[in-house]
């Protein structure tokens, strides 16, 4: 433990994102998003849960803001919620931004650096209405939103992140139907990959203009793609399709300028080439200052059918099963494999021109069990943190230029389509008193962060 020292200047933080955790979902202006409207459709979410009240974070921000103080956190990475900004996609709505502004103050009063992400999967529902992310319109409407949102907020903001997850907004969204708006449609699926890379470029355009020294970046979600067996030529195509879907066709043309050849021949079937006109591709690839890298798992990946039948977020690929190994697993039943953190990292530090990189999200669900005295020993919890930063520590000292960490999340939180049933914080929340309890993870991570270095588990 002693020897992992992170660099100087490296950044803990701690991440949430709006809809999970605000809750006031009709106050101040802030009309419905998508997620507002796919937690209305039965049986899309379990327990029939919304994000309402979430975590109150709207209206406690400041008890939250002194909270992450307590505990050393140095970055809080949270996201703006386009339908409080611009509701229905529409006109500034100032109260939105005072809320956001009112938070940033709050930070900086703290000594905690604002990290904010324009796009965490909350499109204002008028526009998907209008044909959402399969419509090229809305990456224009986004990078309205972004001037709007950087004109009020940008003096007090140095790093931007304008998108989160683009695979999950697109795939789960319009293909899968997994997550808002609830789509099963391949052909919007890849539609909206295209029109939320151009939302990208379009909103770092925007804020390189009004804000000259802000860095600018984008956060994916990668994992890599492990064949169940690679000496069958199937199981080879599939993690090759997988991973075009998954990586390349996201790293490509933020930072080569292109679409992987192979890609565009597998998508061709769906349309997505006619998606994509003279001058997108330079302002996709425009500069980006850092990228963002949400890790949870890896993906081990079969030919073989599993008999499930239904809507794939993996467009175009006829038969993809994810067999279980012999591995530790989350409340999510995914596998715990912190090794896949490094080699992630390293994949992007060799394959792709050398930009920094953070780790912006990283984290995992386990059950919360209280101690006699009322304390949360997650003990899981904090062993995944802890094996993590050890991948990651072992990134740098193999040359990777990781500048900071979040974890994911500070608070536990409205976990999407699993509703409330899955914990990640590492700050309890009792939904019915809203009372926060830091749990054995944030009393850890306070030291690490403190110590700029890896403690004991203890």
């Amino acid at each position: 433990m002693e020897n992992i020292v992170f660099p100087q200047g490296f950044l803990w933080g701690a991440a949430t994102a709006a809809f999970q955790v605000e809750g006031a979902t009709e106050v101040d202006g802030r009309t419905d998003s998508i997620w507002d409207e796919f937690c209305r459709q039965p049986g899309k979410v379990v327990g029939g849960d919304c994000g309402e009240p979430a975590a109150d974070h709207y209206r406690r921000f400041e008890q939250d803001v002194a909270m992450m103080a307590d505990l050393g956190i140095k970055a809080y990475r949270f996201s703006i919620a386009w339908p409080r900004v611009r509701p229905d996609g529409g006109k500034v709505n100032q109260a939105g931004l005072d809320f956001y502004q009112r938070l940033i103050d709050s930070l900086l009063a703290h000594d905690i650096v604002p990290w904010p992400t324009l796009y965490h999967w909350d499109l204002p529902q008028k526009l998907e209405e209008m044909g959402g992310w399969a419509n090229r319109d809305t990456a224009f409407r986004f990078a309205d939103y972004a001037s709007a949102t950087v004109e009020a907020l940008g003096d007090r903001v140095g790093t931007w992140t304008t998108m989160n997850e683009p695979w999950c907004s697109a795939f789960l969204g319009y293909a899968g139907g997994i997550h808002a708006p609830g789509r099963t449609e391949p052909a919007a699926a890849v539609a909206a990959v295209h029109h939320l890379l151009l939302a990208h470029g379009l909103a770092a355009d925007t804020i390189r203009a009004a804000q000259p020294d802000a860095k600018v970046g984008i956060t994916l979600n990668m994992y890599p793609i492990i064949p169940v067996d690679p000496g069958n030529p199937a199981d080879l195509d599939v993690a090759r399709r997988l991973d075009g879907l998954q990586q390349r066709i996201f790293l490509d043309p933020l930072l080569r300028g292109e679409y992987p050849a192979d890609i565009l021949e597998d998508l061709e079937p769906f349309g997505f080439s006619e998606h994509i006109k003279d001058g997108d591709l330079g302002v996709i690839s425009g500069p980006m200052d850092m990228l963002g890298v949400n890790y949870y798992t890896e993906h081990y990946v079969s030919s073989t059918p599993n008999g499930e039948a239904g809507p794939s977020p993996w467009v175009g690929v006829q038969h993809a099963s994810f067999p279980p190994r012999d591995a530790p697993m989350t409340d999510m039943g995914w596998e715990v494999r912190p090794d896949g953190l490094t080699a992630v990292l390293m994949r992007v530090h060799q394959d792709y021109p050398r930009l920094p990189l953070y780790i912006t999200e990283n984290g995992a669900a386990f059950r919360d069990d209280f101690s006699g005295n009322g304390a949360i020993d997650d003990v899981d919890r904090t062993g995944f943190i802890a094996s993590h930063l050890r991948a990651a520590h072992a990134a740098i000292e193999a040359g990777v230029d990781l500048r900071g960490y979040f974890c994911w999340s500070l608070l536990d939180n409205f976990e999407w389509a699993e509703g409330y049933a899955k914990r990640f914080g590492i700050v309890h929340v009792d939904y019915d008193t809203q009372i926060r309890t830091p749990k054995m993870s944030a009393r850890w991570y306070s030291r690490v962060a403190r110590d700029n270095a890896l403690v004991a588990v203890s």
